[in-house]
């Protein structure tokens, strides 16, 4: 169940997505498995399609067995035509959530994220033109960016990506809008700032900078920041993203590749979440205290991020469901129980 749930728009998703058939590329990671969730409270027939080359079925498994009729799963990559003809058939919606995520990742293998993220994304394309979908609404990256000066970033900036895995996500908003210039396939592009919540991996070398804080805070370990800390980012919580591609799909603006930008439209640096991080998870004041520790600073990272949201407001009605604090507050007691869990069955105890 959606942490946040959108009273607001329910039930105009509701009517508008229940019965029809909506395909999630990428449905067992983090915000694609939290989108099927969704997905399936409102009413949808769902398919997922995942090589789980960087995800499991943990989220999915529990609605795989409660709605079976309503949930089917694809085992197979977006590289894979054959499997993408099976999860899209009768599909009318499809949201592209699958991609070879992280900018580290993306400087050590330039190669594997542009075939995940670029030509995966054409696959997708293909396939959804030639299963006669409706709408594709794409799961872009504020990495698009890249350093362009002037904050907050607006859709009307020029794109600058400095990472190999920035330019990849924009060359398939670019693929976006080619297929729906030539072949009339109606697509949108939202892209993401710093999407965090419930169930994100802290356990990959990979791991987003909120659930590597949180364990390595619980593990009782100095939180790493790369560089000095004052960069900052527009933390959004992950039902804000959902709510986000859920308007996109439904509306009824004749959409062409528009892109919009999906975040809270504030910003934190990374010294203020750490020191969030350690107050929440911590030992406690009469404990030793949590120092931090700093390292070099990564290749390919932006500086600062931080969305204008004035035009998926004016366009879609989007306005987030959850700030910073309360994404975080959730996120963090989601983390807290995890690590309970593992320590738990570490210890020969049962999950």
């Amino acid at each position: 169940m959606a942490s946040f749930p959108s009273p607001r728009h329910d039930d105009r998703l509701r009517e508008a997505l229940e019965g029809r058939v909506c395909c999630v590329t990428g449905g067992a990671g983090f915000i694609g498995a939290h989108l099927v969730e969704r997905l399936l409270e409102l009413g949808a027939i769902v398919r997922v399609i995942d090589d789980l080359s960087t995800a499991t079925l943990d989220a999915l498994n529990p609605l795989l067995e409660r709605q079976p009729e309503r949930l089917r799963f694809v085992r197979g990559s977006i590289l894979d035509d054959d499997a993408l003809g099976d999860a899209f058939s009768r599909a009318s919606l499809v949201f592209h959530c699958a991609a070879l995520s992280s900018i580290p990742r993306s400087v050590e293998h330039p190669e594997r994220s542009w075939a995940v993220n670029t030509t995966g994304t054409l696959r997708v394309l293909l396939a959804a033109r030639d299963a006669a979908v409706r709408r594709v609404v794409y799961s872009a990256s504020s990495s698009a960016y890249g350093n362009t000066p002037g904050l907050p970033k607006a859709e009307t900036h020029t794109p600058a990506p400095v990472s190999p895995y920035g330019a990849s996500k924009l060359a398939a908003e670019h693929l976006c809008v080619a297929f729906s210039e030539t072949y009339g396939l109606s697509t949108v592009s939202l892209r993401y700032f710093n999407v965090f919540g419930p169930r994100q991996r802290p356990d990959t070398p990979y791991a987003g900078v909120i659930p590597s804080f949180a364990s390595r805070v619980l593990g009782g370990e100095a939180p790493r920041i790369f560089g000095d800390g004052e960069q900052s980012r527009d933390f959004t919580f992950v039902d804000n993203a959902v709510l986000a591609n859920l308007l996109a799909a439904t509306s009824d603006r004749p959409l062409a590749g528009e892109v919009y930008n999906t975040a809270t439209g504030s910003r934190v640096t990374v010294n203020e979440l750490a020191e969030r991080v350690i107050a929440k998870l911590g030992p406690g004041p009469a404990a030793q205290p949590i120092e931090i520790e700093r390292i070099e600073p990564r290749p390919g990272e932006v500086r600062h991020s931080h969305a204008d949201i004035s035009r998926i407001t004016n366009d879609l009605g989007y306005e987030p469901i959850a700030t910073f604090d309360q994404g975080l507050d959730v996120t963090l007691d989601w983390y807290r129980a995890w690590h309970e869990r593992t320590a738990k069955t570490s210890n020969g105890g049962v999950r």
